[in-house]
């Protein structure tokens, strides 16, 4: 069996995995199990984004907490302003997800088109360091922004509403992220089928040599790190929805760091590689968070296992080396 075929049905078992687990613990009646498995959804949602910016256009964003959290606050503020009554910028609050994902989605992507159109001229440490240093602004600004919370967050006294769903529920809140990561996965597989995929891994490993044969490096780059962005920004809405609060936390570059993490444990440019990982790492926490505060360096030693000797994360190693089956 070839290594795109393993790969292939390596991805079928995961998304079957990550459906039946919470499935199981529905008929078991285990509501921490389907929230467990919403958040790995959602942080893959948010790691999918990302792999369009690294995986596919080796762009190592160290500030992609930035639009996460720019998601969270548009899903914290519209519920704020809805429950209470009052206005935004001279606009109502909304309790409903799908206009509060547009806006996250818009407001995440232009932000992101701010931030690419001044780090992509760089490379290297120095986009790294660019892309962090927005995102410690948008951290610190938060921090200090006490109309919503300042450092003490903001919370979400009632879950939004989805047409046709009661996302009060865990199961279909669950089915909704599910769904959600699905789209992001077609999106990222389309992506990289088409022309612009290829475009874009062209520059990643040659941009002089892709530049000479008429590809716009700057510009494939920076469409990729703004829809980059408004995937980020989409699961930064939901994850202010699940967990009914939001906070400058959601900008920390700790978050940066935890989605780079998802993305390498997975493995880098890979179709499911971001839903392995954000596995991996939920249930690290869940299972050895109860048991030791250092759990994080379990983390780390099976990281640094994957860095040395499974460069291809997880799916590489169980689907052998081909390059993004």
């Amino acid at each position: 069996m070839d290594n795109a075929r393993k790969e292939w049905l390596l991805n079928t078992a995961i998304a079957l995995a990550l459906f039946a687990v919470p499935l199981w613990a529905l008929l078991a009646d285990e509501p921490f199990i389907i929230t467990t498995a919403t958040r790995i959804a959602i942080l893959a949602i948010a790691a999918v984004g990302l792999n369009i910016a690294l995986g596919l256009g080796g762009m190592v964003s160290f500030g992609h907490a930035l639009y996460l959290g720019i998601g969270g606050y548009v899903a914290g503020i519209a519920a704020h302003h809805a429950f209470s009554g009052t206005t935004v910028l001279g606009l109502p609050g909304t309790n409903q997800m799908l206009p509060i994902w547009a806006i996250a989605m818009i407001l995440s992507g232009t932000i992101a088109g701010i931030v690419g159109a001044l780090s992509i001229r760089t490379s290297g440490i120095f986009f790294i360091m660019i892309t962090l240093a927005f995102a410690q602004m948008g951290f610190f600004f938060t921090l200090s922004w006490p109309a919503y919370g300042g450092e003490d967050g903001l919370p979400i006294f009632v879950r939004n509403q989805f047409p046709g769903l009661n996302t009060a529920r865990p199961w279909e809140f669950f089915l909704l992220s599910y769904g959600v990561l699905l789209a992001a996965l077609a999106i990222f597989a389309m992506l990289r089928a088409a022309r612009f995929g290829a475009a874009l891994m062209a520059i990643r490993q040659n941009p002089d040599r892709a530049a000479a044969v008429g590809i716009s490096p700057f510009g494939i780059k920076l469409v990729a790190f703004i829809l980059s962005g408004m995937i980020t920004g989409l699961a930064g809405a939901m994850m202010a929805d699940l967990t009914r609060f939001v906070s400058p936390a959601m900008m920390a570059w700790t978050m940066s760091g935890e989605l780079i993490v998802i993305i390498i444990l997975g493995g880098v440019g890979r179709l499911f590689g971001p839903v392995a990982g954000a596995a991996i790492l939920v249930c690290f926490e869940v299972l050895f968070g109860g048991l030791t505060e250092h759990w994080k360096l379990w983390l780390g030693l099976v990281l640094l296992a994957v860095v040395l000797f499974a460069r291809g994360g997880l799916i590489g190693l169980l689907a052998g080396r081909a390059q993004h089956g």
